[in-house]
């Protein structure tokens, strides 16, 4: 395992595309439920329980070398919002792109050519952790730190909000991505029929909403 490798991976800046998504943050910040850093914090806590650990089991599965074409059919079962799912799979497109640039590799080939219109993002990460020499729990730390950066990201953009605060919310929820990262690892290891399934029905309704709007800064 290569420490480098993981900070790339994880790093904001890397060409993803993660940057034009703000993990609901955006609607939840025109209905009035998100207004400040305590919203913020406890927004990011319950994304990074429900969402989050179901996709950083996924990822974790993927890095593990699981079936990839199983993964993706989980993870569409486990979206039920198709604003959503087709974010995932554009998101997964972008980041194939640049994880094939950054680390050749067989497995993220063969992953390209099977889903051309872009697997899920957490299957294309896991696969990219595993191209970059990096194991299963690696890979659900990338997607749990995503899962809560990108809505502290948004909000200081949306809000208006003080970069410091955004910054100390990340930090107070270090230990939760931590447990999350070891209960998706946990999962992974025990195969498919173990991954999570957690949901948040809120973000799946406010991302069909979303969708419609006209006028948008992120795209979900």
């Amino acid at each position: 395992m290569t420490r480098s490798a993981l900070l790339v991976l994880a790093d904001g800046r890397f060409p993803a595309g993660g940057h034009a998504h703000s993990g609901g943050a955006e609607a939840a910040v025109k209905s009035g439920r998100l207004k400040d850093a305590a919203d913020l914090e406890s927004f990011c806590r319950g994304r990074l329980h429900t969402t989050g650990l179901t996709t950083a089991s996924l990822a974790a599965a993927a890095a593990l070398g699981a079936d990839p074409y199983a993964l993706d059919e989980a993870a569409d079962a486990r979206t039920p919002s198709p604003a959503l799912r087709a974010a995932a799979r554009r998101l997964g497109r972008q980041l194939m792109r640049a994880a094939r640039a950054a680390w050749p590799s067989p497995e993220l080939d063969l992953l390209a050519d099977a889903f051309p219109r872009g697997a899920h993002q957490p299957v294309v990460l896991g696969t990219a952790a595993r191209a970059a020499g990096l194991g299963p729990e690696d890979a659900a730390h990338c997607v749990a730190y995503e899962t809560v950066s990108g809505p502290a990201t948004a909000a200081v953009r949306l809000l208006g909000l003080d970069p410091f605060q955004a910054t100390a919310v990340l930090a107070r929820l270090a230990p939760a991505m931590d447990e999350v990262a070891a209960r998706a690892t946990a999962a992974a290891h025990q195969g498919l029929d173990a991954l999570p399934a957690a949901s948040a029905p809120l973000l799946d309704l406010t991302a069909e909403q979303h969708a419609t709007w006209p006028v948008r800064l992120f795209a979900s």
